[in-house]
């Protein structure tokens, strides 16, 4: 029988057909973006070495609440201000640790809305990808 996959396991097919392709290394590591309903994450990873050089998200205390323009106890990270901040964070980080060339994972979810909202940003903050 038939099993219609779901829309979770569509996209986990997606990203692994993209991670077949695409690995980050020491000179180029990855730049990874994972999205859920209220949140926005990016890693930047060095596959050889099978470690995170640095990390960014809207869970991180204030990085929300700026996006929201407001200091909010619960403040909204699932929409694309808060996925420029999350970009502008990441290169930002990125640039500190030494790393300027970077490959862009989009994590199985379409180039379009957030992730190319976060994408733009870490670009105009100067990470080259």
């Amino acid at each position: 029988m038939y099993h219609q996959p779901t829309k979770r396991e569509g996209r986990l097919r997606i990203h692994s057909r993209i991670r077949a392709r695409v690995t980050g290394t020491p000179e180029r590591p990855r730049l990874t973006v994972f999205r859920s309903l209220k949140h926005i994450y990016a890693q930047v990873i060095d596959d050889a070495a099978g470690r995170t050089l640095v990390s960014a998200a809207t869970v991180t205390k204030g990085a929300a609440a700026k996006a929201a323009g407001k200091a909010a106890e619960t403040p909204y990270g699932g929409n694309i201000a808060a996925a420029k901040l999350v970009g502008k964070l990441i290169a930002e980080r990125a640039l500190e640790a030494g790393v300027k060339d970077v490959v862009f994972d989009r994590g199985g979810h379409r180039y379009h809305g957030r992730v190319k909202a976060l994408a733009d940003a870490a670009r105009e903050a100067g990470l080259r990808f």
